[in-house]
């Protein structure tokens, strides 16, 4: 969980597409962190520290109950393979207290 997260976090269904796992994960991790407590494959070549855009997500269903995108992750998105309007980092989303759905993005090994 990231530091500085409420000790009383609500608990939030998270689905993983094209699997269709669904999780319970913590208001206040980011969807990395509810992914790997949870034992979901989501790559993170750079350890969640928003240098790659190894934890590209599509958000399919609650972009809403995500927190904002700050300007880092706008940037490090728009050179991403499979970018669209929809596309957050596992590593920046964090997660409020709403069901969210995401598709992983297979990103493209040179």
């Amino acid at each position: 969980m990231r530091s500085g997260s409420k000790a009383a976090s609500s608990e939030v269904a998270l689905t993983f597409e094209p699997e269709g796992f669904i999780i319970r994960a913590r208001s206040g991790d980011t969807i990395l962190d509810a992914a790997l407590d949870n034992g979901i494959d989501l790559p993170h070549e750079c350890g969640g520290n928003c240098a790659c855009t190894t934890c590209h997500v599509v958000v399919l269903e609650g972009a809403e109950y995500l927190s904002p995108m700050e300007e880092v992750e706008i940037d490090r998105l728009h050179g991403a393979d499979g970018w669209t309007p929809l596309s957050r980092l596992g590593c920046q989303a964090i997660l409020g207290d709403g069901s969210v759905k995401v598709r992983i993005v297979e990103s493209e090994v040179v």
